[in-house]
């Protein structure tokens, strides 16, 4: 029986909740203008809180109705401004909500809005805009493509603090680009908001402060701009610096700190000024601590990472402070089976975001250990440190899983790490698992990573090479992305360093001589560059050079011949030229340069070269084709000096 009444149940009380709604709905298009305010406070009064109520008020058609009435002239500002009220109610629903208001143009409504001269009214306008513009379903560029509208809401600063919070709280959220960051630059935003950086509010004081921070980061000139603004005749870096005082709130510590963090990083500020090295470098190591909310940690990591990564020395002085590597090791048992976090909704909040704790660390290891050897061996010593990253690598997040590969990135520069840590923990298998299925951010990390790992002195390099790592390699030197093409060619690179000849053969017969040639001919330097160290590593030691030169001795012999004659840089001509030296190393191989009288006319050039670097290339080169312990050595000898070598050679004694 209960299953038999179940349905008809639903079925009206779903009607009477329609029909509630549907009587909000009649009651705007009431011919007594009286009877209409009164509908739509109540209509305010009832989607308050009630998400459910608001998305059937807007199926309804309630918002081209309010809109429409907050449009008129001959509406009585209070109807005009209890609409706006109601539809900044609307905005704060469902995503759902935000696109059907988006979709019935409450944007271009609300700015004219902004033309009346009644403060409530626009302050009414502003915050609802405000609820608009911060979703996250908005469209940026509705903010910039009518270029009335900057000027409009700038002028709307003057007009109070309620004004200024929501106009800066817009400008804040919605400048994500270079270009944001210039449009708002040349609408005078800073000679607007400087100003607002003192106000009794606290509220205007922290969405301006967001504003210096967006517009700040990576952006020189906007950074080198703010150094000479005064407020009220103190300068502008020095409020900053007051705001990241113990006694200010959190949150303006730590955007205070992000504003000087990026004038820093955009050159505005050096790294030893006193402001970044007494006071923000401190501040973030502080908000680092365990006594803060878990948001507020992560964004100190962060900060404080983008801070240091370029600077040996901040990278010196953070490691020191507050006792910080041992610190963030905190980032990883957090939340606890025994935390202290009484409110449900902050625990809920916090076992869902722990992850961003993780990450958070990972990124700001990888910064600390990015130089300094001894920082590197802290960091490993730390407490379960590379089970941690280990683990790091394979979770489900994948911004965890990229800062992870980050810091193991930053700990393989260090030669002990390689041999020590790196080993006992055989950080390669699950990196090579990370390898085979990632996005190209992750692959870009982890390939990174791997060519430290194939480095010759590297005791990971053996099971690397069995674990069939090649094929992969070379199939990374056809990605389009040009840093795992390059990372593909340097892995190889290094794994063909004094490796067997079964190596070297097993990378060529993989990467195929045409694409290695086509590589030779890439118009990316770097990738040429590391083709040619590839090459270089290939041919080397006498055996693998002579069955190298017999096999492909010809399309070597041309694509050195290209690079020679092209213009490219010192660089690349002496690593070419490094190769000729190699050649002329081996037993026979040598033979193909001898009979080359092109090539050999090319290295009596490059031995009158005015670089120095060319002229030792070439110099070793013919060093190598006359070397007296060899077969032959007299002929060749007698050949080169007919040419002019041996001319070429005694300049260097004059």
């Amino acid at each position: 029986m209960a299953c038999m009444l179940e349905t008809p149940l639903r079925i009206s009380v779903l009607s009477e909740v329609t029909a509630t709604s549907r009587h909000y709905v009649d009651r705007l298009f009431d011919p007594d203008p009286q009877h209409v305010l009164q509908g739509v406070i109540d209509m305010k009064n009832a989607v308050i809180g009630n998400n459910k109520q608001k998305s059937n008020l807007i199926v309804l058609g309630a918002v081209p109705r309010l809109l429409y009435l907050l449009q008129q002239s001959s509406s009585s500002l209070e109807l005009r401004t209890e609409c706006s009220v109601v539809l900044g109610s609307l905005a704060m629903g469902t995503e759902n909500n935000i696109k059907s208001l988006l979709d019935c143009q409450i944007i271009p409504s609300l700015l004219q809005g902004l033309l009346c001269p009644d403060l409530v009214f626009i302050e009414a306008c502003l915050r609802c805009l405000r609820t608009v513009f911060i979703s996250p379903v908005t469209p940026m560029h509705l903010l910039y493509a009518d270029p009335t509208v900057i000027p409009l809401l700038m002028s709307q600063l003057s007009l109070s603090q309620r004004t200024q919070e929501y106009v800066t709280q817009i400008f804040s959220h919605c400048c994500k680009t270079t270009e944001h960051q210039t449009i708002l630059y040349n609408h005078d935003a800073i000679q607007n908001i400087a100003p607002l950086i003192i106000s009794p509010s606290c509220k205007v004081r922290m969405q301006a402060l967001k504003c210096f921070s967006v517009l700040t980061y990576e952006n020189p000139h906007v950074s080198m701009s703010l150094i000479n603004v005064l407020v009220v005749g103190e300068p502008l870096l020095q409020v900053f610096v007051r705001m990241m005082q113990r006694d200010q709130p959190v949150e303006m510590q730590l955007t205070a700190a992000k504003c000087l963090t990026y004038m820093c990083r955009a050159g505005a500020i050096r790294t030893d000024d006193s402001c970044i090295v007494l006071k923000t470098l401190p501040c973030l190591v502080r908000i680092c601590s365990k006594e803060h909310l878990l948001e507020e940690r992560v964004a100190s990591a962060e900060t404080l990472a983008y801070l240091m990564e370029p600077d040996v020395e901040l990278q010196r002085i953070a490691s020191t402070t507050d006792h910080l590597v041992a610190m963030l090791s905190d980032y990883f048992k957090y939340p606890s089976s025994v935390s202290a976090i009484t409110d449900i909704k902050r625990l809920d909040y916090d076992l869902k975001h722990a992850h961003e704790l993780r990450q958070a660390a990972f990124k700001l290891y990888a910064s600390l250990g990015s130089t300094d050897e001894e920082i590197r061996k802290k960091i490993t010593e730390t407490e379960n440190m590379m089970d941690r990253i280990v683990s790091g690598l394979s979770e489900s997040s994948i911004k965890v899983r990229l800062a992870a590969v980050r810091c193991l990135h930053s700990l393989s520069r260090s030669v002990q790490q390689l041999r020590t840590s790196f080993h006992d923990h055989a950080v390669w298998k699950p990196l090579m698992k990370l390898l085979q299925n990632a996005p190209d951010e992750v692959l870009v990390m982890a390939s990174s990573t791997l060519c430290n790992l194939l480095l010759e002195f590297s005791p990971s390099k053996e099971p690397i090479l069995e674990s069939g790592v090649i094929e992969l390699l070379c199939s990374l030197t056809q990605s389009n992305s040009l840093a795992l093409k390059v990372n593909g060619i340097w892995a190889l690179m290094n794994m063909a360093f004094q490796a067997d000849q079964k190596i070297k053969g097993e990378i060529v017969r993989c990467l195929g001589t045409d694409h290695l040639f086509c590589l030779l001919s890439d118009s990316d330097n770097n990738v040429l560059m590391k083709t040619l160290g590839l090459l270089r590593n290939l041919l080397s030691t006498r055996t693998h050079i002579d069955q190298t030169m017999s096999s492909y001795g010809k399309q070597i012999m041309q694509a050195v011949t290209l690079i020679l004659e092209g213009e490219h840089s010192v660089e690349v001509k002496e690593q070419t030229l490094c190769i000729l030296a190699n050649i002329a190393d081996g037993s026979t191989a040598k033979e193909l340069l001898m009979s080359n009288d092109d090539m050999l006319q090319k290295l009596k050039y490059y031995m009158s070269h005015s670089n120095v670097k060319l002229q030792l290339a070439a110099t070793f080169c013919v060093s190598n084709l006359i070397w007296n312990e060899d077969n032959g050595s007299q002929e060749r000898q007698d050949k080169l000096k007919e040419i002019g070598a041996k001319t070429a050679m005694q300049q260097y004694l004059a």
